[in-house]
């Protein structure tokens, strides 16, 4: 049973930003013109593509990401994934609204089964900032909002299958939901005995660091459950000296931390930026797992990178990294037992 219990823009943000996590998604940037007035970017050119992306998938971009961003620089590779554009309404041949078949795969409200051995549970349907290239982007999140009941019976699924070693929390992202419900499910899943690993896939420890704070690691250090975090990380941009210090807080837990990138037309279609990023990745102790071929969602086909060109990118990887820091290239394929790798040499 589920029981709640206890030459930037500007300066970037630091440790000591008085405002809570929670203030900070509370003050994000929600319209375009917010968000061109802040980067410097000129409506007349931007505006008009701006909102009508918008209304298609509404912006949202939290104030420490937005810090990291180049005023006055509409190629931004920060900016370029949260800024609205016309060509999102466009329709593109092989572009869909659910690229990923999920509205087949759903075991109970709130409960995604899509391989054999894990479990996937959306936690919560809201992100602290909305990627334009996101495979949900038309995902239906409020048929999986969980009641009470809906969370006794997602416990009672997990329970009921032995086959399952790992529940990963997804969304949306979870780690907007509070860490009084966050602890209360990684307790009731740690009752659990066949129940083996907790997998977190979450961005707001890039784009707001301070949601990485006490309760958070208080109830992270206290699970029985290994803890494997995925981040995603696209650029090398996105990680600052505040995110650094968030991560080791993470480590700090007894966490795993890997890192998921999208390989994307104009913000990290390049060996040395991948390389880069991998490297930056490392330092801050994190391990580059996967970058996925691109999800043909409906609105996002102008970020679209060919399978040859990302083989491509991989294979200049390979002979610039040591292996442990070149990520699989993969792509998620709908019907199958797991994620299918790329053959680099195809």
């Amino acid at each position: 049973m589920i029981q709640r219990t206890p030459a930037r823009i500007e300066a970037r943000q630091s440790d000591n930003d008085e405002r809570s996590w929670q203030q900070l998604l509370a003050g994000s940037v929600t319209t375009p013109e917010a968000l061109l007035e802040r980067l410097g970017l000129d409506p007349a050119q931007w505006l008009a593509g701006a909102e009508q992306g918008h209304r298609l998938f509404p912006i949202r971009v939290p104030e420490p990401y937005l810090s990291r961003m180049t005023r006055g620089n509409p190629a931004d590779p920060l900016l370029r994934q949260v800024l609205p554009l016309a060509e999102e309404g466009q329709a593109a041949a092989g572009f869909v609204a659910d690229p990923l078949q999920e509205a087949g795969a759903t075991a109970t409200t709130g409960l995604i089964r899509k391989y054999r051995s894990r479990a996937l549970l959306m936690v919560t349907g809201q992100c602290a900032i909305n990627c334009r290239y996101c495979f949900r982007r038309h995902f239906p999140y409020e048929d999986h909002r969980l009641s009470p009941a809906d969370r006794e019976q997602v416990v009672r699924t997990l329970a009921q299958d032995t086959r399952i070693n790992e529940v990963i929390f997804s969304g949306g992202d979870p780690l907007v939901a509070s860490d009084r419900l966050l602890a209360a499910w990684a307790e009731a899943i740690g009752n659990i005995p066949h129940i083996r690993r907790l997998r977190i896939h979450t961005r707001l420890p890039v784009v707001i660091p301070q949601r990485v704070c006490d309760t958070l690691e208080a109830w992270l250090s206290a699970t029985r459950l290994q803890t494997v975090i995925v981040l995603h990380i696209n650029h090398p941009a996105e990680l600052d000296q505040v995110t650094r210090r968030a991560l080791r807080r993470l480590s700090a837990c007894g966490a795993t931390l890997l890192n998921q990138s999208v390989v994307l037309r104009g913000v990290n279609d390049n060996a040395g930026v991948l390389c880069e990023l991998s490297e930056a990745l490392f330092e801050a102790g994190v391990l580059p797992y996967y970058l996925h071929a691109f999800d043909p969602v409906a609105g996002a086909h102008h970020f679209d990178v060919s399978d040859d060109e990302a083989r491509s990118l991989v294979r200049t990887m390979l002979g610039d990294l040591p292996g442990f820091l070149v990520p699989r290239l993969v792509r998620e394929t709908p019907g199958k037992a797991g994620k299918t790798p790329l053959d680099l040499f195809a």
